[in-house]
């Protein structure tokens, strides 16, 4: 069969490119996919490598904890181990992420229908979906979260549903959890007020329906498999933004059991419909607010059909605590959402970065908003403000600093927070949040709140106590000629000005640092006064 003519790359034209790039690490020998597979992955996020020294991983030959051998391999960090492996499957460096995105939004593209599909190589229906081996169970899914995790789970998805009533479909990204070679839990309900599939299960149950048809899509092309995690407004057919950042229109093709449209150049399609009459426990399972959430009941889908490619790969997702694949997904499209919207939306041109806080916390909970130096108090409030509600379920806390504040350094924050803040007068508590996504909204639907903070300087301050850059540069040229550890510098590494500094005071540096200190003390010589108490301030004219 003759593939469709195309000029957007697929999963294995993007692996081909990361390989290209020395950003893709293939796994030849036997990984146990049940416990080892992800377990391995995550070392790279938890080892203390740099996010530039994360790889996507594949893997050729896997096995499971029964030791039975699997022909089809697995690939993981493949859409965002880094940031870098993310804009290779956009086609534009880092910096022009946002921009993409936001051509593709307004300058959307409708995807175009074709009759033949290599999703469709391969079909297995009916007697093929029954019996240990066969359906779901061929397939070599890991398990997530290994010791806690109750089964295999696809994680890498675009869950395709429609709307019954407009007719719009939408694509999401959510978890299913394997039970049976022909049966699948799906969750779609942890968006606040329901993500888009979960909201058209609801209109199916009104209208009487007993089925929801749908279609988990595993390994679409990367413009694609881009668009499930993306948060867009939930009327949005992802296909159409997905051309818009292609350019050109997506290929789709129908399903072979359900009406729905699918990506033709995807790895797999498990097609099925989905149960509106009956629940059925699904999980424990490792979220991505970094605990492990417990057993809910969620929504069974019968296999009606698998359709794949003759050589498909399956992707899959490194999610739970962050970092992982899945934070760094969401972090580059989130951070210049809000960025736009505080900028462009509220007008507040003082706001220089948006950036949510990712290790543990997962993005939601914890905002730093970058501001510029003497940027006015009431508009520092109105970002703090406008950043905490611009999401349901992010800005438990929100943190304004300086442009020097590295916002990814703890131990910076703590610093801005510990001498730029005066608690009673800087910090705001705002009652009556929700609580979104979190491990208290696995108990009990209480309430939250939301606390404000302003770490900028309020006044000029001393320098940092540190030495300035020319001499630090100058000592880590000799550190490396001595042949000492790798140096990873976290800043702040070097001294600079917070405006409450002097020329005198950088003569007077300059000369003691030239070893001319004597000159210095000629000159305080020449400043004596008497009357006066010990550690009065002296500012020479």
């Amino acid at each position: 069969m003759s593939e469709p003519t195309r000029s957007y790359p697929d999963l294995h034209q993007h692996l081909q490119s990361l390989q290209e790039r020395g950003l893709l690490l293939a796994i030849d020998r036997p990984i146990d996919k049940d416990s080892e597979l992800h377990p391995l992955v995550r070392w790279q996020f938890v080892g203390g490598l740099a996010e530039a020294d994360r790889k996507a991983f594949l893997f050729t030959n896997i096995i499971d904890g029964r030791g039975r051998k699997y022909d089809i391999p697995v690939v993981v960090g493949a859409i965002a181990a880094n940031r870098a492996i993310y804009s290779v499957g956009m086609g534009v460096p880092v910096e022009g992420i946002q921009a993409k995105w936001d051509h593709a939004i307004a300058n959307p593209i409708a995807p175009r229908l074709i009759e033949r599909a290599p999703c469709h190589e391969v079909v297995h229906e009916g007697a093929a979906l029954q019996g240990e081996g066969k359906g779901l169970d061929r397939l070599p899914i890991p398990i997530s979260t290994p010791g806690f995790d109750s089964a295999p789970t696809l994680t890498a998805t675009n869950v395709i549903t429609r709307d019954p009533e407009t007719g719009v479909q939408n694509m999401g990204t959510y978890r299913a959890a394997l039970k049976a070679p022909d049966r699948l839990v799906v969750r779609m309900a942890t968006r606040v007020g329901g993500a888009g599939g979960y909201q058209h299960y609801l209109k199916h149950q009104k209208r009487g329906d007993k089925t929801m048809p749908c279609a988990i899509v595993l390994g679409c092309p990367p413009y694609v498999a881009f668009m499930g995690p993306q948060k867009l407004p939930i009327d949005v057919d992802e296909f159409h933004v997905a051309g818009g950042l292609a350019g050109v229109p997506i290929n789709v093709v129908r399903g072979r059991t359900v009406d729905l449209l699918v990506p033709a150049e995807s790895e797999i399609v498990i097609e099925g419909l989905i149960d509106l009459i009956q629940l059925e426990p699904e999980a424990p399972f490792g979220e991505s607010h970094g605990h492990v959430a417990l057993e809910e009941f969620n929504m069974p889908m019968r296999v009606t059909a698998i359709t794949h490619r003759r050589k498909p790969i399956i992707p899959s997702y490194i999610s739970q605590v962050a970092p992982s694949e899945s934070s760094v997904i969401k972090r580059v499209a989130y951070e210049p959402l809000f960025l736009a919207h505080l900028r462009e939306v509220l007008g507040i041109r003082g706001v220089k970065r948006v950036a949510l806080h990712e290790p543990l916390t997962g993005l939601l909970r914890v905002i730093i908003i970058t501001v510029e130096k003497g940027t006015p108090r009431n508009e520092i409030w109105r970002a703090l403000h406008g950043a905490a509600f611009f999401k349901g379920d992010c800005g438990k806390i929100c943190i304004a600093v300086n442009e020097d504040i590295d916002p990814d350094n703890a131990d910076a924050l703590f610093w801005a927070m510990a001498y730029r803040m005066n608690p009673v007068e800087d910090v705001e508590l705002v009652p009556h949040r929700g609580l979104g996504h979190g491990p208290r909204r696995e108990r009990a639907q209480e309430e939250d709140s939301t606390m404000l903070m302003d770490a900028t300087m309020k006044s000029d301050m001393p320098p940092l106590a540190l030495p300035k850059r020319e001499y630090m540069e100058r000592a880590r040229s000799i550190w490396e000629e001595l042949g000492l550890p790798a140096l990873q510098p976290q800043p702040p590494w070097f001294g600079y000005s917070l405006g409450d500094w002097l020329p005198h005071w950088d003569d007077a540096a300059r000369r003691a640092a030239a070893g001319n200190y004597l000159e210095n003390g000629r000159i305080s010589a020449g400043q004596v006064r008497s009357g006066i108490k010990p550690e009065t301030k002296f500012r020479p004219d």
